[in-house]
């Protein structure tokens, strides 16, 4: 693999700006999940119980702990560290020198505090994933602030090697716990007739999307299985192009899932993930000067060929692809059994894992080799001593990785009790974590939809409608990423089944009868847009419906469809028996007395802060943020590139100006000396005029006696 600076720094620059879109998406919901009058208040999850700091923060750890005492409650000390974070995030997208190891660490810690306390509205994969790969950043990233130099280092390609592994766990799961769950949807190949209507939040594209043919659908479901299960191997392919095309295959599946669904930050991160496929051959579309000789190029694209071929073969095969010419489309079926697919997991796990170890040893020995050309003996020994550090770090994550999978698999003598400690500290830190994404397709039958309903006397009923997720049947989905409407996701989940199993729920319930203000933005950014805006319901029910797609919008008026399921909720009241019953089972009332505000100076700022961004929707001060952050970083780049480009033309005006005014010199100089020169030069002038009529002479005689020569050479032949 060539040189990887330009993918490196994109890298860093990608991660800062999804660090930014998590600490601000997550921000303005603070309030209402976590505050003191949220759902499920951050405080009940820290009891200070006298253990020292250390022992709460092996416990927990969370920075939540130091609250106290800076004089802050829980509420506030989580709304100054998601602020904390998204200043660092933000100063590291807009300034390279913060993106720097140090900085990455701060921004890890503070989304790990925020993610101890989060339950379940934070129990995201992809809230796993962003601490995994914010964990290798502290790796990839250079230590500016203490080295003062962004240069790069031997061992670089070292760690960013473990992002493509990353890469690689991350995807060949998702594709494989699709068929290991013997789901009918995936095994059958239409899951995706299913998938656009019943995903969390789909997006406008994401009705289009489920109009198209079903041969169609079944045809894209086999293009993600191949995506996700065949093309990751190709992840350590030391043939460049067909690196770049799984690069590019990964970034179309990304693309396509942004524009029909959304999913936050997750599809951002997965590409941000995929640059570590690339080199600077690629990002800097330049040629760094190597000259292949025709004998081995040929061979290379004759492997590639092969190698695509085997792909596309195996494809047709698998998934007994043929023409059907009756409905002018492609038909497709599972030509595999479940027994045959795990025969296949079986044969290919070891290989897999020797895949890795022969890739990452091939990383080690090159920078390896990389440090020992450096000149200079101390510019050598401290490489090497680096090397030896990361690369350590480097074999150490990937083997934690692969404990990790073993014991996810149920295995549980996975390296014996004490390297199985060990692996358990680590996933406490969210170091490294299992994936698989879409293991069974939910709402074959139908999208479930809870749909919650206010009375102030019993008998009227108006529904509560939310911003993102499906209600109106004549509102347009929304087109939201990379914000997570927390609340709105946890909705669908509790729509899958009965309200015992979404003890939150009541927690909601509550609050919208109490008139929580933070709770109610949850619903809608614009309180005024809430029905009971005014005064709180006296009454509340919930109940479950069956949505799905329009078939046609000749009208132009809805979107969806729906029929009435079951109740999910029964009516209730403040007071009320079965709501008490099911605060106290679930420890939702609680007993304390009102806590006082935090009235330190840095409380009065935060809570000033949050004033300024109160009522503003999520996902347009995100996208705000982003704009101008890329828009600044555009100019710099612009303005940089505008000095190299000026340098060299710089040189040569300069080089021409030297010229110039040494040329202007050498004439004033001649003119001011003629005068008193002029005389000397007249008699050089007569002293030139002789020497050449003495020269002219000696050439005429020396003419003569070469025609004497001459004639002499004839007559001698």
């Amino acid at each position: 693999m060539g040189e990887i600076v330009l993918p490196r720094r994109m890298f860093l620059w990608c991660m800062a700006v999804i660090y930014l879109t998590a600490f601000v998406s997550l921000y303005v919901q603070i309030p209402g999940l976590y505050g003191n009058e949220g759902l499920l208040p951050a405080r009940w999850q820290l009891r200070y119980s006298g253990k020292p700091l250390v022992e709460q923060l092996l416990s927990s750890p969370t920075l939540l702990w130091l609250g106290p005492r800076l004089g802050l409650d829980t509420h506030t000390a989580m709304e100054l560290l998601c602020l904390i974070g998204a200043a660092l995030s933000l100063a590291a997208t807009l300034v390279e020198a913060f993106r720097d190891s140090v900085v990455f660490f701060c921004l890890w810690v503070l989304y790990l505090s925020m993610y101890e306390v989060g339950q379940v509205f934070l129990y995201f994969q992809w809230d796993n994933l962003l601490l995994e790969t914010g964990f290798l950043c502290i790796l990839v990233a250079p230590l500016t602030l203490i080295r003062g130099s962004r240069g790069v280092r031997e061992h670089d390609r070292v760690t960013f090697w473990l992002i493509r592994w990353l890469l690689f766990r991350l995807m060949f799961a998702s594709g494989v716990v699709k068929l290991t769950s013997r789901c009918p949807t995936w095994w059958g190949l239409t899951a995706l007739t299913y998938h656009y209507e019943t995903q969390c939040i789909p997006t406008p594209l994401a009705w289009f999307a489920h109009q198209l043919p079903v041969w169609w659908q079944k045809l894209s479901v086999v293009g993600a299985f191949v995506i996700e299960i065949a093309v990751p191997f190709l992840f350590f392919s030391p043939l460049r192009r067909l690196r770049l095309g799984a690069f590019y295959l990964q970034v179309l599946l990304q693309v396509l899932i942004i524009l029909s669904g959304n999913y936050n930050f997750f599809n951002l991160l997965t590409v941000t993930l995929c640059l570590s496929l690339l080199d600077d051959r690629h990002t800097d579309n330049g040629n760094d000067g190597m000259k292949l000789n025709i004998l081995w190029s040929w061979l290379c694209y004759l492997l590639e060929l092969v190698v695509w071929a085997l792909v596309i073969v195996g494809t047709v095969i698998s998934f007994d692809l043929q023409l059907d010419t009756v409905k002018k489309g492609i038909s497709s079926r599972t030509a595999f059994t479940y027994h045959q697919f795990n025969l296949f997991l079986k044969t290919v796990t070891i290989p897999s894992i020797w895949i890795g170890v022969l890739s990452l040893t091939w990383e080690m020995v090159t920078s390896l080799f990389r440090c020992a050309c450096v000149s200079g003996f101390f510019k050598r020994f401290w490489g090497t001593v680096q090397w030896t550090v990361f690369a350590g770090a480097a074999a150490s994550m990937f083997a934690v990785s692969l404990v990790s999978s073993v014991g996810n698999m149920g295995t549980d003598k996975a390296g014996g009790p004490n390297k199985r400690s060990a692996v358990n500290h680590l996933i406490l830190f969210q170091v490294v974590n299992s994936y698989g994404l879409f293991r069974r397709m939910t709402g074959v039958g139908g999208r479930p939809e809870v749909v919650i309903e206010g009375s102030s006397d019993g008998v009227t009923w108006t529904e509560i409608e939310f911003m993102y997720k499906p209600g109106n049947l004549s509102a347009s989905p929304p087109m939201l990423t990379p914000h997570q409407p927390r609340l709105d996701w946890q909705m669908w989940f509790a729509a899958l089944g009965p309200n015992t199993q979404s003890p939150w729920f009541t927690s909601l319930m509550y609050r919208l009868l109490q008139g929580k203000r933070d709770v109610i933005e949850l619903i809608q950014s614009d309180v005024s847009q809430y029905p009971f805006h005014q005064q709180p319901p006296a009454y509340l029910r919930a109940h479950r419906y069956r949505y799905w797609f329009t078939e046609s919008k000749a009208d132009g008026s809805r979107w969806w469809r729906r029929v009435y399921d079951e109740e999910f909720y029964p009516i209730v009241h403040l007071g009320n028996s079965f709501l008490e019953g099911m605060l106290n089972q679930y420890g939702l009332k609680d007993k304390s007395p009102p806590r006082r505000l935090s009235n330190t100076t840095v409380a009065q700022a935060v809570r000033w802060v949050r004033s300024q961004v109160r009522g503003v929707p999520a996902h347009t001060l995100i996208w705000t943020l982003i704009a101008c952050s890329a828009t600044f970083c555009l100019v710099q780049g612009l303005r940089h590139k505008n000095k190299d480009v000026e340098k060299p033309s710089d040189a040569h005006k300069a080089t021409a100006t030297d010229r110039t005014e040494n040329a202007a010199d050498g004439s004033s100089s001649d003119h001011h000396e003629k005068s008193d020169e002029q005389q000397a030069d007249e008699e050089d002038d007569k002293e030139a005029d002789s020497e050449d009529e003495v020269e002219e002479e000696g050439e005429e005689e020396n003419e003569v006696d070469e025609e004497d020569e001459d004639e002499e050479r004839i007559e001698k032949r």
